[in-house]
C-alpha cells in the first residue's frame, strides 16, 4: 500500500524544477531543524486510520490517489502555486485549463467553461448559484435520493427547494417530477448520475424530455459516477443516461473519488461559457501581470492549490480518459465486482440484496422478520466485520423500499439500517472470494 518508488521518482524531477530558476542569485531557503522527529511522531498518530487503501476496505468512498497523483502533487508543492490568479500560478494555471478541457471532452463538450475546486460540494454550489441567477431564483428539484447537500446549497442560497420521490432502484422518478413541474415554478432539475448511497443512476433521457415541455435547466452531479460514462459494460438504463450527459446545462465530476485524486479535487462545468459573466467582479490589486482570463475570474472559491492541478493533468497524462483504456478497464473491474457480490447475497438464503447495482454500490439487509432486527443484525454484523478486519459502511433507508424487497417485514419504524459496500478499487474483484468469506463467516457466527 505505501511505496518509496514515488519518492526516488521525484529526485529528478525536482532538480529539473531547480534548474527553471537557476539564473538568480544564489538563496538558501530557511531549513527545519530536524524533519525526521516530528515527521515520526506524525506517522505514528496516522496509524490511527482505516486502511483506505486495502481491498478489505471497502465501505465509504475512498479510494487511494495513483502513485502519479502523489508524486505530481508533491513536486507541485515545492512551488505552491495558488491558481486563483495567473500571478500566483501560471504553470499550473494553463495544466488546469488542459485537464478541465478533457474532462469536459470526456462529457462530449468542446466550448465550455470550468475550473476545479475543492469538492463536490462547492462544485455543485456553484452549479446551482449559477442556475439561480440564470432562472431568476427560481427553485431547485433534486430526488429524496441526492445528496444532502443539494438541499443545504439550496438554503445557503436562498433558493426554494423540494425533494420528488424515488423508484425502488433509488432513481429520481419521472411521473412524480411531472407532478410537481405541473404545480411549482421550477428553475433547475439536479440529476444524480451515481448516488452516494446507492450508486443509483437518474433517468436523465426522461428528464431531458420534461425539459422540453417545461424549460428548466438540467443540472447532473455525477461527482461520484462521472466518470462511469468510459465503462461499457453498465446497464441498458445507465448507459443512455451517460449518453446524453452533453445535453446538460452544467455537470459536477469529483477527480478525489473515481478520479485517483488526493483530496480535495472536485470539478464543475458549464456548457454555455456565457454563464461566466456572473462571476464578473472587481479586483485591482490582485491581477496585473495579464489580459488573459484567468481562473479566478470564473470561480466563487479564491485561493486554490495549484499543486491539485498538476496531479490531475499528470494522472491523465499517465492515464487518458479513454474507453477501453486502463483507466476505464479499473472502473470495470469495480463494476464486475460490484455485480459478483450482489449476485452472491441473492443467492444466500439469509440476506436481501436492494437494486443491481448500477455502478459499484451494493446495498443488502440481512434476512430477519422485522424492521427493528433488520437495523439490529446490521450493526453486529457491521462491527464483526470491523473485527475481522474487513470495514463495511451503514446506510439508512426509508422503511418502505426495503418492504418494496421483503414485504412480509413487521415494523413501524420508518426508517430501516442496511448495509453498503463500496468497491470503488479494481483489486475488489480479485479480493471478492476473501471478502465473501469474511463477510458470511462472520454472519454465521451471529
Amino acid at each position: 500500500m505505501y511505496d518509496e518508488a514515488t519518492l526516488d521518482a521525484l529526485r529528478g524531477p525536482l532538480a529539473t524544477l531547480a534548474e527553471g530558476h537557476a539564473d538568480l542569485p544564489a538563496f538558501q531557503a530557511r531549513q527545519g531543524v530536524d524533519l525526521a522527529e516530528p515527521l515520526q511522531a506524525l506517522a505514528e498518530r496516522l496509524q490511527d486510520n482505516y486502511p483506505y487503501a486495502h481491498p478489505f476496505y471497502a465501505g465509504q468512498m475512498l479510494k487511494p490517489p495513483a502513485p502519479i497523483a502523489r508524486a505530481a502533487y508533491s513536486l507541485a508543492m515545492y512551488v505552491n502555486p495558488n491558481n486563483h490568479a495567473l500571478d500566483g500560478g501560471r504553470a499550473t494555471s494553463a495544466l488546469e485549463k488542459e485537464a478541465v478541457a478533457e474532462l469536459a471532452a470526456m462529457c462530449g463538450w468542446g466550448q465550455h467553461l470550468g475550473h476545479l475546486c475543492s469538492g463536490g460540494t462547492v462544485a455543485n454550489m456553484e452549479a446551482l448559484w449559477v442556475a439561480g441567477r440564470e432562472t431568476g431564483g427560481a427553485a431547485i428539484v433534486a430526488s429524496e435520493q441526492a445528496h444532502y447537500t443539494h438541499s443545504r446549497l439550496s438554503a445557503v442560497l436562498q433558493l426554494p427547494f423540494f425533494a420528488v420521490a424515488s423508484d425502488r432502484c433509488g432513481r429520481l422518478d419521472p411521473v412524480a417530477l411531472e407532478q410537481l413541474l405541473q404545480s411549482e415554478k421550477i428553475g433547475t432539475v439536479v440529476v444524480t448520475l451515481g448516488t452516494t448511497s446507492s450508486g443509483a443512476v437518474d433517468p436523465l433521457p426522461a428528464v431531458l424530455a420534461l425539459q422540453q415541455s417545461y424549460g428548466f435547466r438540467v443540472h447532473v452531479d455525477a461527482a461520484y459516477g462521472g466518470y462511469y460514462q468510459l465503462v461499457d459494460t453498465l446497464g441498458a438504463s445507465a448507459t443512455a443516461a451517460f449518453a446524453a450527459i452533453d445535453q446538460a446545462d452544467s455537470i459536477v465530476i469529483d477527480p478525489h473519488k473515481h478520479g485517483l485524486q488526493p483530496y480535495g479535487c472536485g470539478c464543475v462545468l458549464f456548457r454555455d461559457p456565457a454563464v461566466g459573466r456572473h462571476y464578473r467582479h472587481e479586483s485591482p490589486y490582485t491581477y496585473f501581470t495579464s489580459d488573459e482570463l484567468h481562473l479566478g475570474e470564473i470561480s466563487l472559491e479564491c485561493s486554490r492549490p495549484g499543486a491539485a492541478a498538476a496531479a490531475l493533468w499528470a494522472t491523465q497524462r499517465q492515464l487518458p480518459l479513454q474507453p477501453g483504456g486502463e483507466f476505464s478497464a479499473g472502473l470495470a473491474k469495480s463494476r464486475a465486482a460490484a455485480l459478483a457480490l450482489y449476485h452472491r447475497l441473492q443467492d444466500s438464503a439469509n440476506n436481501i440484496a436492494l437494486f443491481e447495482p448500477e455502478l459499484d454500490i451494493v446495498v443488502w439487509a440481512p434476512e430477519a422478520a422485522s424492521l427493528a432486527e433488520v437495523s439490529r443484525l446490521s450493526q453486529r454484523l457491521f462491527d464483526g466485520c470491523a473485527r475481522a478486519g474487513l470495514h463495511l459502511a451503514l446506510l439508512s433507508l426509508p422503511a418502505e423500499l426495503l418492504r418494496e424487497y421483503s414485504p412480509e417485514l413487521t415494523g413501524s419504524e420508518s426508517e430501516v439500517t442496511c448495509l453498503r459496500s463500496c468497491l470503488m478499487k479494481p483489486e475488489h474483484l480479485e479480493w471478492l472470494d476473501r471478502i465473501w468469506q469474511c463477510y458470511s463467516g462472520v454472519q454465521q457466527g451471529l
